[in-house]
């Protein structure tokens, strides 16, 4: 099951396997922050955008018995997706896609789907100080999709009333929601997520509705440490349930 340089890691509260290479890609706590603030409701289908090894659609398996499928350019990291889901034996729920996103409105019904999930990559493709490894400057930089395709390929596939639920960096806070509204997807409820207490915001979690009207509902904020430096009880939450 596992190639070199792979491992498995854990995903503790929802008791599964995940295949890692840090040579490739390795998911982040923000991964981990986007699975835990999306809410996913019994009938929604869903699709996850830039899916990397996989891991949101992990997650959000536990969840509910939901379908889901997930998109990703990179074709090594579809096959560890796709291995990660056949471990944990949950082939009958959720689908794996090497594909350009960009592609997706031509391959894809519109108003298909009743959640999108995305993990875009954050950095702008002119970033000064970009990663040496192929595989993790596509998985960081906007060189295959940018925030404003994510946005609009999710406009495509959401049925009227849809959700999207995407993190990104709070210094581009302006970004998702101007994107957002161009795309006819308003922002409807924003997590803002703290190091810890005193800190300037460094993640932002937002869900927006196509053809929702206006109006933005905005969390408590969220620590990921105290000033201890040890994880809050929000956060072992979502390591360990």
């Amino acid at each position: 099951m596992l190639q070199a340089n792979e491992r498995f890691d854990y995903l503790l509260k929802e008791d599964l396997r995940i295949i890692q290479n840090d040579n490739v890609f390795s998911f982040s706590t923000d991964a981990l922050l986007l699975g835990h603030f999306t809410q996913v409701r019994k009938r929604d289908y869903i699709l996850d955008l830039c899916t990397g090894n996989g891991v949101i659609p992990l997650l959000l398996s536990h969840k509910g018995q939901n379908k889901i499928m997930g998109v990703e350019i990179q074709s090594q990291l579809v096959d560890m997706a796709q291995r990660s889901v056949e471990v944990n034996g949950l082939d009958a729920r959720i689908q794996v896609q090497e594909m350009d996103i960009n592609a997706i409105p031509q391959s894809f019904k519109p108003a298909q789907f009743d959640l999108v999930t995305c993990n875009p990559p954050y950095f702008k493709v002119n970033q000064t100080h970009q990663h040496q490894i192929e595989a993790h400057k596509i998985a960081r930089h906007e060189i295959y999709c940018t925030l404003d395709d994510c946005l609009r390929v999710a406009n495509h596939v959401l049925k009227q009333g849809g959700r999207i639920v995407i993190v990104h960096r709070a210094e581009r806070m302006l970004d998702v929601f101007t994107a957002m509204r161009h795309y006819q997807i308003e922002p409807k409820r924003l997590h803002m997520i703290y190091s810890k207490p005193r800190k300037a915001a460094q993640t932002i979690v937002v869900e927006g509705r196509k053809g929702g009207n206006q109006g933005l509902d905005i969390a408590p904020p969220f620590y990921m440490y105290d000033e201890k430096n040890e994880y809050t009880a929000e956060m072992r939450r979502i390591y360990y349930g």
